[in-house]
């Protein structure tokens, strides 16, 4: 079993491809409602967020597509289905507004990042527009200008010493 940190606000799991797929707009924080199983097993930093998107049911809204395996030391009426859907906990007026941006603009709610914040599960939640082939290859000869630019000031740096 993976060591467990300390660290009490630590992420457990990212999508680190939605940043590439995605234009975030709006991010939000929302707790998650999860079994005991679920809790202990993200504390050993295991889940995944790749699949996963938000939908909005009923005025709720829920995270769907999200694994979270089960717990190895848990008793077997203690376990969870891995992939099952699991509310989000917003306020009412923030899914009401999400819903109708998604509804409107055609927009999508993707899950970015699971984290513990003072002990509790928070799911971090953006508004987003899908990228186009264009816009992702620009995103990156961003990214490569910003650091070939840092490189050139810490040689610079060095340099002057």
């Amino acid at each position: 079993m993976p060591k467990r940190s300390t660290d009490p606000n630590r992420v457990v799991t990212e999508n680190r491809r939605a940043r590439h797929e995605y234009a975030f707009l709006d991010q939000l924080e929302a707790g998650l409602v999860l079994r005991g199983s679920e809790v202990k097993s993200l504390r050993a930093g295991q889940g995944q967020l790749t699949d996963a998107y938000v939908t909005v049911r009923d005025g709720e809204a829920w995270l769907v597509g999200a694994h979270i395996p089960e717990y190895s030391h848990a008793s077997l009426q203690g376990t969870h289905t891995p992939r099952r859907d699991r509310k989000l906990l917003l306020h009412r007026g923030e899914i009401a507004r999400l819903a109708r941006q998604v509804a409107e603009k055609g927009l999508t709610l993707v899950p970015y990042r699971i984290y513990f914040k003072d002990g509790r599960a928070k799911c971090a939640v953006a508004l987003a527009r899908g990228k186009t082939g264009v816009d992702k290859r620009r995103t990156i000869a961003e990214r490569d200008a910003n650091r070939e630019m840092a490189r050139e000031l810490r040689g610079r740096e060095l340099d002057r010493r």
